[in-house]
Formats: structure tokens, sequence, C-alpha cells
């Protein structure tokens, strides 16, 4: 029998991802909570998402610009220390609400959007934290850099543009084994001497874990379904 999302225990199950995440950490011999966990509270309304921050999470992961707008405000009033990432697509007409609205940008897949940022962060005085999103499966209907031009989009990022390069993201395609898109994630991170690495959500955080991710995503298995 489903779990009606009314019965959802939100804190239960962050407890329980934390528990796993801590396990993982162990098993791959890396420092107890070395990973960031991104609670994607994307279509979750705000009496969702308070347990969540009541228990002490303080990072949350949002699709949508306009979303993020309407929902976040009252939150940060209560939980200022929260830091809120747009992991979805960004469309380059609407860089100027996300980087007023965001802290993290993860998204960032194209050069246009990166020189619109660029441009948005001197207008706005700001220099968010971006991370590239890398292509690793190829697959044509999704969004990302394709593999064999990361080195050369992180250059332009980086160097050129003066963006704020924190780190890389993939989602692995859904019909492949995701440790070898993680695998390839970490290989073009660590070429390039960047740090973080976003991969792995609810399905397959612990490999990601094993296999060197900073921050991993996951919604499902904290929230419920959407």
């Amino acid at each position: 029998m489903e779990t009606s999302s009314d019965q959802i225990d939100v804190a239960q199950n962050l407890q329980q991802v934390k528990i796993l995440m801590d396990q993982a950490l162990k098993k791959a011999e890396r420092p107890a909570h070395g990973v960031t966990l991104v609670a994607v509270s994307k279509f979750h309304d705000a009496t969702r998402i308070r347990p969540a921050l009541e228990k002490g999470q303080r990072t949350f992961g949002e699709n949508r610009v306009q979303e993020a707008q309407e929902k976040w405000p009252p939150l940060r009033t209560d939980f200022p220390d929260v830091q809120v990432h747009l992991i979805g697509p960004l469309q380059t007409n609407k860089v100027k609400q996300a980087v007023a609205t965001f802290d993290v940008i993860e998204s960032v897949d194209r050069e246009k959007l990166a020189r619109a940022l660029a441009r948005e962060f001197v207008a706005q005085g700001r220099s968010l934290p971006v991370f590239l999103q890398i292509n690793t499966g190829e697959e044509p209907q999704k969004a990302g850099v394709l593999p064999a031009a990361a080195d050369d989009f992180i250059k332009l990022c980086r160097d050129d543009l003066g963006l704020n390069v924190q780190g890389l993201m993939c989602i692995p395609p859904a019909t492949e084994e995701p440790a070898m898109h993680f695998a390839l994630l970490s290989k073009i991170a660590a070429r390039n001497n960047i740090k973080a690495l976003s991969m792995g959500m609810s399905g397959d955080f612990a490999t990601a874990i094993e296999l060197g991710a900073t921050h991993v995503r996951i919604g499902t298995a904290i929230f419920g379904q959407r």
C-alpha cells in the first residue's frame, strides 16, 4: 500500500538518509559528514519543507525560479542561514531573477547562459558559486556540455568569464549504470582541479559518494513522491 503524502515523516526520512550517507562515507573510507546533502524540495510546499529545516537541514535544491521566488523568502525569514541551489534548467531570460533568488547555481550548461550569468553577477554585485553541468551520457534531449568539450567550457567559464566555478554536476542516463558516469565526472574534475562534484540522487547516492561526490541531490527519499 502506498503512503499518502500527508503521512510522510520528513524528519524521520531525513535522519535515515543521513545514516545511509554516513555508511557510504565509511565504506569509501572518507571523512564523516564529508558530503553536503542537497534536499530537493521542488514541487513541495513550505509545510513539507519546514520539518527538514527544524531538524537542521540547511541546503535545498529547486528546479524553477518562479517557484523558489514564491516559496523561499518567508522561509528565509525564519531560517536565514539556508542555502538554496538551482538544480534545474535556467533560461537566459530568467537569469536576473535567478541571481537574486539563489545562493548556488548548479546547472550552467552552455556558453550563452554562462555569459549571461557573468554579466548579471556584475550588475547585481554578486558572485554566486556555480556548477557546470556535463552531459556524461551524451543524451541529445538532456542539457549539459559534452565530455569532449568540458575542458574548454571550464576554461571559458573560469578564466575568460571569471565565474566562481565551484564544481561539476551530472545526471546519468536512467537506463545506464550510474557508476561509470560518476567516474567520468570525477575524472574531468580532477584534471581541471575542480573539487566539488554534485552527483547522485535518491536511488544512487551511495554509489556517488563512493566515487567522490561532494554534493548529493536527494528529494523523493526525504519528501516522498511529488
